[in-house]
């Protein structure tokens, strides 16, 4: 099998060859993405507006996709949706200073997989939730209140007054 990722390596060369103003759109539709080693995608959809400007090539994309990810609730995996708009904007050779990262590839070919996989991480939550109304694992037994309930009771205790609390244990 190809290299998926090589669906995400466009030939954009012969938009600097056309007039200011001059656009074309490249849509996608992925079912599964593999990008590096710690992001996979699911149903990535989207575009990316390529416009020629007086600087270059500047690219405009809107993408959606499903990661899997595990719930910080109840630690069961969870399909995370992602959403990414982003622009970027490729220099042309002969007018890129010394503070340009993105210059346009002398053979037109840009490869979007690492850009992709930057904006996406991005938009992967430090904690997901698998679902709003998750009610997580019990902090004493460890069971999963999602699928079965407890009699462990819980002592929510305000940890500035804990120190009291240790007073009145002292005393008994």
């Amino acid at each position: 099998m190809a290299n998926p990722t090589k669906i995400l390596v466009l030939e954009v060369g012969f938009i600097a060859h056309e007039d200011i103003g001059y656009s074309r759109t490249f849509d996608f539709e992925i079912e599964h993405l593999v990008l590096g080693d710690d992001l996979e995608l699911d149903n990535l959809s989207g575009e990316i507006d390529f416009s020629r400007t007086s600087e270059g090539v500047l690219a405009q994309a809107d993408f959606s996709a499903f990661t899997e990810t595990i719930c910080g609730r109840c630690l069961e995996k969870a399909h995370q949706p992602l959403e990414s708009k982003f622009s970027e904007l490729f220099t042309l050779p002969n007018r890129a200073d010394k503070n340009t990262e993105l210059i346009l590839p002398a053979n037109g070919r840009i490869d979007f997989a690492p850009i992709l996989r930057d904006y996406m991480v991005l938009e992967v939550p430090i904690n997901s939730v698998c679902r709003e109304d998750c009610q997580g694992l019990c902090p004493e037994c460890g069971v999963n209140r999602n699928h079965e309930s407890c009699d462990c009771v819980i002592e929510t205790i305000d940890p500035r007054f804990s120190d009291l609390k240790s007073l009145l244990e002292d005393k008994k």
